[in-house]
């Protein structure tokens, strides 16, 4: 085990600086977890904390990164896999998983094949499990037809927390596009008993250039918490996020990307292109669009491999499993929830008897 070094000048606040990657508290010899509401190490053994530095993390050329991969060290973490749903996670150092976040059971085994490319970057919690609790507690609240089962079961028993895969990506893009829009014109042919109206399109084309700077687009690297899911519980602030350190997901756990860079470039370049589209049109008025030709290219292209923190719960109900996500740095809490199926007969029934009602009042009159 790496010894612990004191920098100087240290104050006497309880707080240290470490360059260890044990975590182990240096009073008790306890395993020391990531607090995200002091942004420090803490051991809940004997409430001892520990700094460390954050930094900021940087662009990373994409150049880089389909060449080289920056690897995770054997001795930096464990993967484990779920022998029910199939998911693979990542854990720091000797920690152990004892069940799925995704699906909740028990038999998730540690494997011995390496976890792949390691982050270059990590947007950290920003409140802890009993928090995250109480907003999914007051979002299932909301969930009418939930059973009451689900709303009161949501605890930290059934909820974890854990760092998702992502990809940023920024681009300064040149776009040449063509194509050809329409703008309808009204008017009335005939008249009396033979007038009717006519639309004629006045049809228009265009063509010309347009420029772009794209920030942090941010691609879900994960098939299980998809673009969808990670747009639901968005914004994530990852122009805010710092360089990865292995003591930011102490205590918590990391899931494995599905996606690698190349794939998730691909869908980025998507999602930029529907935006260059709709940037291009908004130039214009129109009524039709025929067609709108574009071709762009990329300049300056960096990304981030970001892992965002989400509390994710499960809920398993008529055998089956609910998944519901809390946004560990700003609440946003989204999911599906089962339906009672006594509740929805009630609100039936209801509808029929209000239903007879208003007939049996409109036969009587």
């Amino acid at each position: 085990m790496a010894e612990e070094k004191k920098p100087s000048g240290e104050k006497k606040s309880g707080k240290k600086k470490v360059d260890t990657a044990s975590f182990k508290c240096s009073n008790c010899g306890a395993n020391m977890t990531f607090n995200p509401e002091t942004q420090t190490l803490y051991c809940s053994h004997c409430g001892n904390t520990v700094d460390f530095e954050k930094k900021q993390a940087k662009e990373l050329d994409i150049e880089q990164g389909f060449s080289k991969d920056r690897l995770w060290e054997s001795s930096e973490a464990t993967l484990f896999r779920c022998g029910n749903c199939g998911a693979e996670i990542v854990m720091s150092g000797e920690e152990i998983a004892k069940n799925c976040p995704f699906c909740g059971t028990a038999h998730v085994q540690k494997t011995q094949e390496l976890p792949g490319l390691k982050p270059s970057a990590v947007l950290q919690f920003s409140f802890g499990e009993d928090k995250a609790v109480e907003l999914a507690s007051a979002w299932a609240k909301k969930r009418f037809f939930a059973p009451r089962k689900f709303k009161k079961n949501i605890n930290t028993d059934n909820l974890r927390g854990v760092y998702m895969p992502s990809f940023t990506f920024d681009s300064k893009t040149y776009s040449t596009y063509e194509g050809r829009i329409g703008i309808e014109h009204t008017h009335t042919v005939g008249s009396g008993k033979d007038a009717r109206t006519v639309t004629t399109v006045e049809w228009q084309h265009i063509s010309g250039t347009y420029s772009l700077d794209f920030d942090d687009v941010l691609v879900s690297a994960s098939k299980r918490l998809g673009q969808k899911t990670t747009s639901k519980i968005s914004p994530f602030d990852t122009n805010a996020s710092k360089v990865y350190d292995e003591k930011f997901i102490s205590g918590f756990m990391t899931y494995r990307y599905d996606k690698d860079l190349t794939v998730c470039w691909g869908e980025a370049k998507g999602i930029m292109d529907k935006i260059i589209r709709r940037k291009i049109l908004s130039k214009y008025s129109y009524d039709r669009l025929d067609y709108l030709n574009v071709s762009t290219t990329h300049s300056e292209v960096t990304y981030k491999y970001v892992m965002l923190p989400v509390y994710i719960g499960n809920f398993n109900y008529a055998n089956k499993t609910y998944n519901f996500y809390v946004n560990g740095s700003n609440g946003k809490v989204y999911g599906k929830t089962p339906k009672s199926a006594l509740k929805i007969a009630g609100v039936v029934l209801l509808g029929v008897a209000v239903a007879a009602l208003l007939l049996w009042f409109f036969l009587k009159d």
